[in-house]
């Protein structure tokens, strides 16, 4: 794809973007017939087939829509046309829109042909498919390809890890891809195995992964910047590649979602991709523990009392909370061994935050006011919203055991996401800045390109912002 600030003699494609104040005051410039079917309305199309080529006419509604809501319009109609377009030199008339504006535009026409499952075989990757639009500078549209590529890139990765069915996942599988990627973008890649995660003491993690027929992984991946005195950011992402809740076995109804709880390490992956393709000026140590949680005459038990990396002991009372107990270690090893300006943990974790949000926010925990702050906003800009909860110390209170130091639940039928961050508070060892994501109603949902929930790709886009702007 390519974008060009010039101007063919002719066009056999062309994209005419309107608001409704818009239309209302060109509507007569155009066939009344097109008057009948189109008014600008959000997300309304009307495909006027004419003897120079298509032109494509696409609504986006008041002309008080923000940017994100740009790229929501140009996300469904890519998905919605993207067989019927074709790779060709294509105008966009929109002389309304701002430079900001136009980036969410092709953002949104690059994000909305995903296919799923798994294939790109779309008109918008051929180098053949340009975009014309004469507002922005040659220079600039440089910049929004490359930035908007770089966040596809991202995102598709983000989603087609989490849609994969378990059988194509597999530890080794992903552990593979990531190697490759680290080739290719120049990261530092390193990996824990069974034996040396007992010699770690990764305690916490390996009860999660010793009822599993595969060997551990835990992962850690490095992206540093040659710029000096830069930010370094420290990001855990929750990788179960299935869950079935272990020895406390789900509900087998919905089981087959639980591909689905890896959601908060695809969100760094993503994040990643897009960090190195595009150079940032900030260092990242991501770490993904990344394990199946099974059932086997290995698996970890209720009532099993294990001793975390920090060296704190947690009586498990359910297996099917092994979300926190991975992370628990994921963080406490990051804080004991990088030094980070900020360290974020992003986990599918309770349904608990499901129960409250749905699929309209995460989850937010944080114990500095100003990193909450900033998510929040971040959030609310990127449509990747978040909403923060209390960490107050009378939830410690649900999770003291009597013969450990901690508990992996609360037995009370109530606010399981506070207790998870809760818990989670306890192994981040002290660090000031720290703030816990549950995503898990919002990475896998409705969306537009399947008939069955699907992943959303939520988190890619709030931390990528959030870093890019990190000072």
């Amino acid at each position: 794809m390519k974008l060009i600030n010039k101007k063919n003699k002719t066009y056999t494609q062309v994209f005419h973007l309107f608001t409704e104040e818009n239309w209302t005051k060109t509507a007569k410039n155009f066939n009344k017939n097109i008057s009948t079917f189109f008014t600008g309305k959000k997300n309304e199309i009307f495909v006027n087939a004419h003897e120079e080529g298509i032109t494509y006419f696409i609504g986006l509604g008041k002309s008080t829509l923000q940017n994100f809501e740009i790229q929501q319009v140009a996300n469904k109609f890519s998905q919605g046309q993207k067989k019927n377009l074709h790779a060709v030199p294509t105008l966009v008339l929109a002389d309304f829109l701002t430079e900001k504006q136009f980036e969410e535009f092709v953002k949104g026409l690059l994000i909305g042909t995903y296919n799923y499952p798994f294939e790109k075989t779309h008109a918008f990757w051929s180098p053949k498919f340009e975009i014309h639009f004469e507002n922005v500078s040659q220079k600039k549209l440089d910049t929004i390809s490359e930035r908007a590529l770089a966040l596809s890139n991202g995102q598709i990765a983000c989603q087609d890890w989490l849609n994969k069915p378990a059988n194509l996942k597999k530890p080794d599988t992903f552990g593979l891809y990531l190697k490759n990627l680290a080739k290719k973008h120049d990261l530092k890649y390193t990996s824990f195995n069974r034996k040396k995660c007992e010699e770690l003491g990764l305690g916490a993690y390996l009860s999660v992964n010793q009822g599993s027929a595969y060997d551990a992984a835990f992962t850690i991946l490095e992206y540093k910047t040659t710029v000096k005195n830069a930010k370094t950011i420290g990001l855990v992402g929750k990788c179960v590649l299935f869950d079935t809740g272990g020895i406390s076995l789900k509900n087998p109804d919905n089981m087959h979602y639980m591909k689905s709880d890896m959601g908060g390490a695809t969100a760094v992956l993503g994040t990643l991709i897009y960090a190195a393709e595009m150079q940032l000026p900030v260092n990242i140590i991501a770490i993904l523990p990344i394990t199946d949680n099974a059932i086997s005459e290995n698996a970890f038990l209720p009532s099993d009392v294990i001793t975390a990396y920090n060296g704190k002991t947690i009586e498990v009372l359910n297996t099917d909370a092994e979300g926190r107990m991975i992370l628990a270690d994921g963080l406490s090893y990051l804080a004991k061994n990088y030094k980070t300006d900020c360290l974020i943990d992003l986990a599918t974790l309770t349904g608990s935050s499901v129960r409250m949000f749905g699929d309209t926010c995460g989850a937010l925990f944080s114990n500095n006011e100003e990193f909450k702050n900033l998510l929040i906003k971040t959030g609310d800009k990127t449509n990747q919203r978040l909403w923060n909860l209390p960490l107050w110390d009378v939830w410690k209170d649900d999770i003291q055991s009597d013969v450990a130091d901690l508990k992996n639940i609360s037995m009370k039928p109530i606010g399981d996401c506070i207790v998870a961050a809760k818990f989670l508070e306890q192994f981040i060892e002290n660090h000031p800045k720290w703030a816990h994501l549950d995503i898990a109603g919002v990475a896998f949902g409705n969306v537009g390109y399947a008939k069955e929930k699907a992943a959303t790709g939520f988190g890619v886009q709030l931390l990528a912002d959030l870093i890019e702007n990190y000072h």
